[in-house]
């Protein structure tokens, strides 16, 4: 199966930020979107808040008029990943995660199965993402999970299957930005986590870069959380981030 993608956004640098809302605190993430609202392209609900509020905390952060990228990173047998994506569009999802591990019959299906229930309800497909390697993980932690490719290797053979099977982008590391656009094409979606700017702790992330310099790379959509959700100030933080993209 050929992937098709919708066609890649040309997002200004205030579209292309999702913010991380993980948190189980859902006063907290309603407060965050709604501020954060007119400043940046979306928010990203993950298995932390999902799990505490499920459908309806989701709904809750919809109201607020905020795109939702759903991060969960779906991995099981194929016809369950597709009953889950199905079960998922009536919330109508700017985009959502499987994991591309899971292989090519899975995304396939998953991504036939969002395609399929977006037509039976007459609401736009999200975007189909696959999760190659996360970016808290480093070269010596893909040995002990047993892959023998080096980690740009695997990353890249992760994407080029999820192309393949149908999806319309993948999450990477900003140090795979590249290689992936040149083998995958401009159109391919890239929505790239390990954000930092300048002067930021790094935290758990191991494979980072500046929203600055992965924009001019190529990346489509930053995930950025901690240094907007934990700054004194999230909006401006937002701003100045806005400003380094720029």
């Amino acid at each position: 199966m050929t992937s098709q993608n919708i066609m890649s956004p040309i997002l200004n640098p205030q579209d292309q930020i999702l913010c991380a809302l993980d948190t189980d605190d859902l006063g907290k993430a309603a407060a965050l979107a709604k501020n954060l609202a007119p400043h940046i392209g979306g928010v990203k609900l993950g298995l932390e808040f999902f799990g505490a509020h499920g459908p309806q905390g989701f709904k809750e952060i919809a109201a607020l008029g905020m795109p939702i990228f759903l991060d969960l990173k779906l991995y099981d047998i194929p016809n369950t990943v597709a009953k889950a994506v199905k079960s998922l569009m009536p919330l109508a999802p700017l985009m959502m995660t499987i994991h591309t591990s899971g292989g090519a019959d899975m995304m396939s299906k998953a991504a036939k199965a969002a395609a399929g229930a977006a037509a039976e309800l007459g609401c736009a497909r999200p975007l189909m993402i696959g999760v190659t390697i996360l970016t808290s993980m480093d070269e010596s932690n893909l040995k002990d999970i047993g892959y023998n490719s080096n980690m740009p290797s695997q990353v890249l053979k992760l994407a080029k299957l999820a192309k393949q099977s149908g999806l319309d982008g993948v999450v990477c590391s900003p140090l795979e930005i590249e290689m992936i656009k040149q083998e995958c094409g401009k159109d391919f979606i890239l929505v790239v986590p390990g954000i930092r700017p300048s002067g930021s702790n790094a935290g758990d992330q191991k494979r980072i870069m500046t929203p600055e310099q992965a924009i001019k790379k190529g990346a489509d959509y930053l995930v950025i959380g901690r240094p907007i959700t934990k700054a004194d100030d999230p909006v401006r933080s937002a701003q100045n981030i806005i400003k380094e993209m720029s």
